[in-house]
């Protein structure tokens, strides 16, 4: 018997749903290239930062937070 395949589905990256970040992390959270705010995009599972135009991915509930590792948005 094989192990059912991870739900990947809504995210490009092919990456499990990944668990939503506590509140209060999230409001502790800031982007490392600006310093500023950041939106939580449940759908793509990413932390996003208009102002660096960087989307930050979540994996298996924890934030990636390098730039290196950040996804650039179109505004």
């Amino acid at each position: 018997m094989t192990d059912p395949k991870p739900d990947t589905a809504g995210h490009e990256s092919g990456q499990p749903n990944s668990q939503k970040p506590s509140p209060k992390l999230l409001e502790t959270l800031v982007c490392p290239a600006t310093g500023g705010r950041l939106e939580y995009d449940a759908d793509k599972a990413e932390l996003v930062s208009k102002t660096a135009m960087l989307a930050y991915p979540i994996r298996s509930g924890i934030p990636i937070m390098l730039i290196d590792e950040a996804r650039k948005i179109e505004g």
